[in-house]
């Protein structure tokens, strides 16, 4: 088990150097060793290092970008279930949204509660950021993945319209979290 006070958190820049990265997942090994710089230079994502501080290691990463959450016009559960919980006038078709486009842990260091301390992080990232409005997370999360959201980042299924894709979906209100954090 790591020790908190030996992780440092990093923004990837164009000079890092990655030796190794390998998580139980291909495609996000491969995002990080070969695709990660381009989409940060495009400006299409941010990419966070997450680094043992004693061996320079990448522990874990994780990238973000711009979303929106939408409604579908025949998807009318979806919609009334989320503006529920926004005051009338405020409701919208549309609402802004942080997505988690990747986040992978090394297999050195799976099951240590790493993923859902990232988890936090983004959520007080944006709950406590003046920077801009953003009322959700969102990610696009594989099939395998859907279980570690829901269960251990309070997550929830935005809609059942893609019940048999390969990835679900998924968000988080931001607003009961700050409120639960400012009580």
């Amino acid at each position: 088990m790591i020790a908190l006070e030996e992780l440092t958190l990093s923004l990837l820049a164009k000079d890092t150097v990655i030796k190794e990265f390998k998580s139980s997942d291909d495609d996000l090994n491969e995002f990080l060793m070969l695709e990660a710089k381009d989409y940060q230079e495009q400006l299409l994502t941010v990419t966070y290092l997450l680094m043992n501080s004693k061996s320079n290691e990448v522990v874990a990463y994780f990238s973000l970008l711009n979303d929106t959450i939408k409604f579908e016009e025949e998807d009318r559960k979806t919609r009334n279930r989320i503006n529920r919980k926004i005051p009338y006038e405020k409701q919208r078709t549309h609402y802004p949204a942080v997505k988690i486009g990747r986040l992978a842990v090394s297999e050195n260091y799976a099951h240590q509660g790493i993923g859902e301390q990232i988890l936090d992080y983004v959520k007080s990232l944006y709950a406590f950021s003046s920077r801009s409005g953003c009322r959700f997370i969102t990610v696009d999360a594989y099939a395998a993945a859907v279980p570690f959201y829901l269960e251990r980042g309070g997550f929830k299924i935005f809609t059942e319209l893609d019940e048999n894709e390969d990835t679900r979906l998924l968000y988080f209100d931001l607003k009961p979290f700050k409120d639960a954090q400012n009580s």
